[in-house]
C-alpha cells in the first residue's frame, strides 16, 4: 500500500511546499496575505485521487474558506503522518491499516479528519496468461510485494480462506517494481498494485490481465486513504480545517458533475519530471475512483465506527498490533460540529 518515492525534496520544499497554485491572487481577488495558510502533504505525486483538491482551487472554493492551500509532496512515505504529528504540515493523505498500527503500536497522536477513499484500491494480479484468478491459483507460485509486513498478512488472509498459508506460496521482495517484476516473469502475481492506476496502464501497455480484491477472501473493507493530521494540530485549527474540508467538499461535487474538466486540471498541475500522467490512464483511473471515494452509504470524506473497528480487531488478531483502541480516540467529524 505504501508508495517510496525516488525523490528525496530539500529542506527548504518541505518549509515553503509545492504550491498547487502559480498566482498571488486568489480567485476571489484577495491577496494571499489575507488568507490562513494550509500545508497539505500528499501521499505521492499528484493523480486522479487528489483532483478534487485542484478542483477547489480553481473554483476559488478555499479562497471563499479564507485558505491558502499549499501541496507538499513527501520524501518518505510516512511523511503525512509524521509531518502532521510533529505540527510540520496542517494535513496529510494516509492510509487506514498504517496509521491504527502507528497508533496502536507507537502511540501517534493522530486525527482523522474523513475518508478519502471508501474501500481498498491495493489488489493481488497477474497477468492473463498465469490463469491466476482465485486464492487456490496462487498456490505454488511466486507473489511479488514491496515488503511491508501488511502484503504479507493480507496474502496469508486470502488463502487462508481456501486452506492454504503463506508456506504454500514464494513471497518475493520486489520493492516498487510491481508491474515489471510481473511483464518480465520474475513472478507469477503481485500484491500492491493499484486497481485504478497499475491496471489501467498495464492494459494501456497491451498487457491482459486478471486481479483479485482483497476483501473478496477474508480482508475486512478498510479506507484506501485519508486526511489526517495531530492532536495538537487539530486542537489549534479546529475551524481552519472545518472550513478546509467543506472546500473539499465542493471540489469533489464538481469532480463528480464533470470528470473531464478535473482530469484536465489535474494534467495541468502534474509533476512531469518526477511522475508524468498519461491521460488515458487517468480518465480510467477517474472512473474507479468516483464510485468508491463517495458511495450509496457513505458520503464523501464520511467514517463509520464499525469499519474502524473491524480493522482494529482484525489488526489484533493477525498480529500486527499488541493492543485495541476507541475508534473514537482517532476519529472526528467536524462537518457535523
Amino acid at each position: 500500500m505504501k508508495r517510496k518515492l525516488a525523490l528525496l525534496l530539500t529542506a527548504l520544499l518541505l518549509l515553503t511546499g509545492c504550491s498547487s497554485g502559480g498566482s498571488g491572487d486568489t480567485a476571489d481577488g484577495q491577496d494571499d496575505g489575507e488568507l490562513e495558510t494550509i500545508d497539505v502533504v500528499l501521499d505521492w505525486y499528484p493523480n486522479a485521487v487528489h483532483a478534487f483538491l485542484y478542483e477547489a482551487e480553481e473554483k476559488g472554493y478555499f479562497a471563499e474558506e479564507g485558505l491558502q492551500v499549499n501541496i507538499l509532496f513527501p520524501s518518505n512515505a510516512s511523511d503525512p503522518l509524521t509531518m502532521t504529528a510533529a505540527g510540520r504540515a496542517d494535513i496529510g493523505f494516509y492510509y487506514q491499516e498504517d496509521t491504527i498500527i502507528a497508533k496502536a503500536n507507537e502511540d501517534v497522536p493522530v486525527k482523522v479528519l474523513g475518508a478519502v477513499v471508501q474501500q481498498p484500491i491495493s489488489i493481488v494480479c497477474a497477468l492473463a496468461e498465469k490463469n491466476i484468478k482465485t486464492p487456490e491459483d496462487l498456490i505454488g507460485k511466486t507473489i511479488g510485494y514491496s515488503g511491508t509486513r501488511f502484503g504479507e498478512v493480507a496474502v496469508g488472509q486470502m488463502l487462508e480462506t481456501v486452506g492454504a498459508t503463506l508456506d504454500d506460496v514464494e513471497m518475493i521482495d520486489v520493492g516498487f517494481d510491481l508491474m515489471s517484476a510481473m511483464t518480465t516473469g520474475n513472478v507469477d502475481a503481485t500484491f500492491g498494485c493499484f486497481i485504478n492506476h497499475e491496471i489501467p496502464a498495464l492494459e494501456e501497455e497491451g498487457f491482459a490481465v486478471d486481479y483479485m480484491e482483497v476483501m473478496d477472501y477474508g480482508v475486512p473493507n478498510y479506507y484506501a486513504l485519508m486526511l489526517v493530521t495531530g492532536e495538537d494540530q487539530l486542537e489549534a485549527n479546529r475551524d481552519k480545517y472545518t472550513r478546509f474540508l467543506r472546500a473539499c467538499q465542493k471540489g469533489f461535487a464538481d469532480m463528480q458533475a464533470d470528470p473531464e474538466e478535473a482530469l484536465q486540471l489535474l494534467l495541468a498541475n502534474q509533476d512531469e519530471e518526477n511522475f508524468p500522467l498519461t491521460e488515458s490512464v487517468e480518465r480510467r483511473s477517474f472512473d474507479v475512483l468516483l464510485p468508491i471515494m463517495e458511495t450509496a452509504d457513505a458520503p464523501f470524506l464520511s467514517q463509520d465506527v464499525s469499519m474502524w473497528q473491524e480493522n482494529i480487531d482484525w489488526l489484533q488478531k493477525v498480529g500486527m498490533i499488541d493492543t485495541a483502541f476507541d475508534p473514537a480516540e482517532v476519529m472526528v467529524d467536524l462537518l457535523a460540529e
